[in-house]
């Protein structure tokens, strides 16, 4: 039977992707392309886009093709079959990337039509790929010594083991945790919509009441609403533990050793560079200039935020002493009564929400909502092959033509790693024989799915994750280079690639936007004015409480990776507790394992670079501040977005891009203005 992932093909044929057809294929790949490679180099001793870059394009795409569906499927329908064929793989792919990226002979070819002078005939596309090339081989080491570029290849090779090794320990002591409950009144408080879910849960295990697990859906409901406490600190010591030497599972699935063997070899790799630290090494290839403007930034906005969040945190432990009777909020309280506190001032909670923002109806009024700033249409289609039943596919046309796909995994389920994202399965070019290969993305959530007979209800905030997600699908489909290397999010700076995504949540935000996307789910009704104008009122809600959330995580990142020491490296929970002490207001207990779980930084492509979240957040602000000018569905307003920030890839730098937009460099106004701080 022929292998299905060594077939070329429009969409992936996920029916036929077995986990004993993932290693063959990939061995196979990277046979066919060394050699490729090695006849594309003895050629000729001059080169031009045409006999080498788009050959190696062309190659890179093959692979590309085989590997994002078996890692895609190894997140959302891991078993352990294709867990072990996936890590199997790694080494090979990572063995092969750095011999690429190594190769003096391909960087001196690379080289060679840089200093062409037809290189200024080649597209302004062409020209940044084979810069960011030439980038790419100075940081992957090409000039070291033999000796030292085999440690590279190493580290490189361990790194990646790591990583993988962390989310799937991260996974299964998540999944691993559960706790069986009867009686209802133990769960006084917890949403019918979250009770529902955890019968349908428990159904699924052959079990009777209510099965709480630690994916996110129910986690958060139990620390938001149960009154039951001692449930809420079980639940919360399980979350806060997960992966960790402590913990209901102490040492099973512990990232302890993990986390000090990457940061070691992280800061090894950065050495062999010439790096001082491997913050300087991921500022090499981001918006940001230096860590010190990285560090100026950061402190800047909580100089302006920590403040007003301790004065949000001091309102709310005066209110849980003066209404409750609570001398000390402890860790999983703060949840609970901070929602006993919205609920109090504005009588509305995220469960009152949920009945008006059906998933089907959030979806397709998110479809109207940038379809009126872009002209887009998008429509699903029934006949895809997918990985799971739940999983809806759409194209997205302008007019009669396609301009590319996705899938739309929406629910939480075993075997499928937690939080959101979005990932490219196919990436837009222009192939050898000049046809279009048109991008094709995954978009992925973990919401509570439909229980009984009514469709999955979202609350506000799910909505918002949506619409964020969504927003990085837009950035990698609405792309209009060809170039495979600077396409969609490719080629883009890390700190301005959440602009689209933070950029597309304002409209969950507004009246015209939320009028398209509610609708409630027995009766159609739109959100009423009431409630509306409590949603809006209750907007910035803690926001500084929040910010300084995510700057303590962005500081943690930034200062580990910056001040690593190897001859005396300090435990990272010293760090994380020297960060706190700067600028958290909420209390911490100290069996909190936070970093054990930070899949970001450990496991994903933010390490020395979670900062970005804040970053970005500055150009979105501003950016969505032209549209309160000038309208919210201001088609012109909106198609110069589409046309400044959407279609460009990674060809220009993000700064020239936004003031092509906005007119001027960003002001940090806007999102001060929006936090409602300001």
């Amino acid at each position: 039977m022929t292998n299905p992932l060594l077939q070329t093909s429009t969409l992936p044929p996920f029916d036929r992707i077995s986990a004993d057809c993932v290693q063959p294929a990939i061995e196979q790949i990277i046979s066919d392309n060394q050699s490729r490679i090695k006849e594309l180099l003895s050629e000729k001793d001059g080169f031009t886009w045409q006999d080498l870059v788009a050959p190696i394009e062309t190659l890179n795409d093959r692979l590309n093709q085989a590997w994002s569906p078996v890692g895609h499927m190894n997140a959302v329908v891991n078993s352990e079959s294709l867990r072990e064929a996936y890590n199997a793989c790694l080494p090979l792919l990572s063995e092969y990337s750095t011999q690429l990226s190594q190769s003096h002979e391909l960087f001196q070819a690379y080289q060679s039509i840089a200093q062409n002078e037809s290189f200024l005939q080649l597209s302004a596309a062409q020209r940044k790929h084979i810069d960011n090339t030439l980038r790419d081989f100075r940081l992957a080491g090409v000039s070291l010594a033999k000796d030292k570029k085999q440690r590279y290849a190493d580290i490189k090779k361990r790194l990646s083991e790591l990583s993988s090794k962390f989310s799937e320990n991260v996974l299964d002591a998540t999944q691993a945790w559960t706790k069986q409950m009867d009686r209802p009144e133990d769960l006084a408080g917890v949403p019918d919509s979250a009770l529902a879910a955890m019968q349908q849960a428990a159904k699924a295990k052959g079990e009777t009441g209510y099965l709480i697990t630690l994916d996110f859906p129910c986690y958060f409901p139990i620390l938001t609403y149960c009154e039951n406490r001692l449930l809420r600190e079980e639940v919360y010591h399980a979350y806060v533990t997960r992966a960790s030497e402590i913990g209901p599972y102490a040492g099973k699935w512990d990232n302890s050793d993990l986390i000090d063997e990457k940061l070691a070899l992280r800061h090894e790799l950065t050495q062999l560079l010439g790096f001082e630290s491997y913050a300087h090494y991921s500022l090499a290839t981001k918006m940001a200039e230096s860590p010190e403007q990285v560090l100026a930034f950061l402190n800047d906005l909580a100089e302006k935020t920590v403040p007003v969040a301790k004065q949000e945190y001091a309102e709310l432990q005066q209110y849980a002493q003066e209404e409750f009777g609570v001398q000390e909020l402890k860790a999983w309280d703060v949840g609970f009564y901070a929602e006993k506190l919205r609920q109090n001032r504005y009588a509305l909670s995220q469960e009152e929400l949920r009945p008006y923002f059906p998933a089907n109806q959030v979806i397709e009024g998110m479809f109207e909502v940038v379809g009126r700033l872009y002209g887009i249409q998008i429509e699903e289609q029934k006949d895809a092959v997918t990985w799971h039943p739940d999983v809806l596919f759409y194209q997205i046309s302008l007019g009669n033509k396609l301009l590319g796909q996705f899938y739309l995994d929406l629910y939480a389920r075993n075997d499928k790693r937690g939080g959101a994202w979005m990932d490219e399965c196919r990436v837009r070019r222009c192939r050898e024989d000049g046809t279009l290969q048109l991008p094709v993305a995954y978009l992925t959530c973990n919401f509570n799915g439909p229980v009984g007979g009514d469709p999955a209800l979202l609350t506000h905030n799910e909505v918002t994750t949506l619409f964020h997600e969504f927003g990085h699908g837009l950035h990698h489909l609405l792309t209009l280079v060809d170039v495979a290397g600077v396409s969609g999010i490719n080629g883009v700076p890390w700190d301005a690639v959440e602009l689209p995504s933070q950029f597309l949540e304002n409209w969950c935000w507004e009246p015209e936007g939320i009028e398209l996307i509610s609708g409630h789910f027995q009766t159609g009704e739109k959100l009423p004015q009431a409630m509306l104008d409590k949603l809006l009122d209750a907007k910035n809600f803690q926001a500084a409480m929040q910010m300084a959330r995510q700057l303590e995580f962005a500081l943690f990142d930034f200062k580990l990776h910056l001040e690593f020491d190897p001859a005396s490296p300090r435990a990272v929970q010293a760090v994380l507790d020297e960060v706190r002490a700067e600028v958290s207001v909420v209390p911490t207990a100290d069996f909190n394992r936070f970093q054990h779980g930070f899949s970001h930084i450990f496991a994903g492509g933010y390490a020395a670079g979670y900062y970005s979240y804040k970053w970005a957040e500055v150009l979105a602000a501003d950016a969505f501040s032209r549209f309160e000018e000038e309208g919210v569905f201001n088609a012109d307003t909106g198609q110069s977005f589409l046309a400044s920030i959407l279609t460009q890839g990674g060809v220009y730098e993000p700064m020239e891009l936004f003031v092509k937009f906005r007119g001027r460099e960003p002001k940090i106004d806007a999102l001060l203005k929006h936090s409602g701080f300001s």
